[in-house]
């Protein structure tokens, strides 16, 4: 079988991309032939002249579309497998899948189907009120990017595909990564019918070290609407224990003035992340925002350590609660709710060590790149 990759890259590689080079790999190594075609926003946002080429790209790319049509020509792949459109992509690209009546599932990574930002999130909290109005004009009323030309270009964009139909018309599957992200498309009017649901993955080996690490850690990207700011605020208030931060730092306030309990110790890969996951005890996750499906949950279980994380979005199907949990959920935005879920988790060694290991069961049932292959792999012969 071959299948066709499709990526517009964000410049910055991120989770995202980690996971389109997982999915190629996941398919060579059991035997399937593998091409992309792959576009990346990499300076483009460099300039005036490079914003504008993104805005109109957004709503029309004649290079993405006569690229689609070159390649699915060259190459008559089986099927298509979508992730991210924009800009130099665009969705219009999409109808001529149809026309080459080639299958295409769409990897829904984050909500931009439904919001422009894609974030579901405005002035720090969850924000629905485009899936509500069924429009993207709240994007451009509030100034959701910060910027009027960029939520401008954004709402202008998802309205242009929206109104296009290039979505509805000419994706076949959604392969959504949770329940939670599917009920949200449901409710914007897209096909029930059309949405399965396909995790994330990672490697899993069947034993890890049970031993607990020394610090509560974070692993993604230090920006607010992670709540980096309220994990720093419970290590300001609970100096006896070490706070370790894994990653590229977005908005510097947020780590200003920091409690001597606290270490940034940057961006991280490789074996320098490996060793990282070791040493923890546990991992928290204080997201503003809904997220799609956090990767560091699914990589702290490979070393068995559980994450505590906010009772929002996909947290709540990944985590859980109960005798199902595989960490601990906390009211979103809530620091002494937080506060409660550390303290409790690191005074309890024995909790650590029994969620950590359901944590690791659960990653080798759900969400090993074996079991989710063979979600992929019936997906797409359903499809054929």
């Amino acid at each position: 079988m071959k299948i066709l990759l499709v990526h517009n890259g964000y410049g910055k590689y991120s989770g995202e991309e980690s996971v389109v080079d997982q999915m190629a790999a996941m398919w060579t190594e059991h035997g399937h032939q593998v091409v992309q075609l792959r576009m990346s926003t990499a300076g483009s946002r460099d300039s005036f002249v490079g914003k504008i080429h993104g805005f109109l790209a957004g709503l029309y790319s004649p290079k993405g579309v006569r690229e689609m049509r070159r390649i699915l020509k060259a190459e008559r792949p089986d099927v298509v497998n979508v992730h991210n459109l924009f800009p130099f992509i665009s969705p219009a690209a999409l109808f001529e899948c149809k026309k080459a009546g080639v299958p295409v599932v769409m990897t829904v990574h984050n909500f931009r189907l439904i919001c422009p930002t894609g974030l579901f999130m405005r002035n720090g909290k969850p924000c629905e009120l485009c899936l509500e109005r069924g429009n993207e004009w709240g994007c451009v009323h509030y100034n959701c990017e910060h910027s009027l030309l960029k939520s401008v270009g954004y709402a202008a964009r998802n309205a242009v595909a929206r109104y296009s139909g290039a979505y509805r018309k000419c994706v076949d599957r959604f392969a959504c990564i949770t329940d939670f992200q599917r009920q949200k498309l449901i409710q914007a009017g897209f096909d029930a019918a059309k949405m399965v649901v396909i995790p994330n993955a990672v490697v899993a080996t069947s034993d890890y070290d049970p031993v607990i690490g020394t610090y509560v850690a974070f692993s993604g990207r230090l920006s607010r609407e992670k709540g980096v700011d309220l994990i720093v605020e419970v290590a300001r208030r609970h100096p006896e224990i070490t706070f370790k931060f894994a990653g590229a730092l977005r908005d510097p306030d947020i780590v200003e003035n920091l409690p001597t309990n606290v270490t940034l110790v940057g961006y991280l890969h490789g074996e320098e992340l490996n060793a990282f996951y070791k040493g923890a005890a546990f991992f928290v996750m204080a997201s503003r925002w809904y997220e799609g499906f956090p990767m560091s949950i699914l990589e702290a279980a490979q070393f068995g350590r559980p994450t505590i994380g906010p009772n929002h979005g996909g947290f709540t199907e990944i985590i859980s609660e109960g005798d199902t949990a595989i960490g601990r959920l906390f009211v979103s935005g809530n620091v002494e709710d937080l506060e409660r879920q550390v303290v409790a988790l690191w005074n309890n060694p024995n909790e650590i060590v029994r969620l950590g290991e359901k944590a690791h069961d659960k990653l080798l049932r759900e969400y090993s790149t074996e079991v989710i292959y063979q979600k992929w792999n019936d997906l797409i012969k359903s499809m054929l």
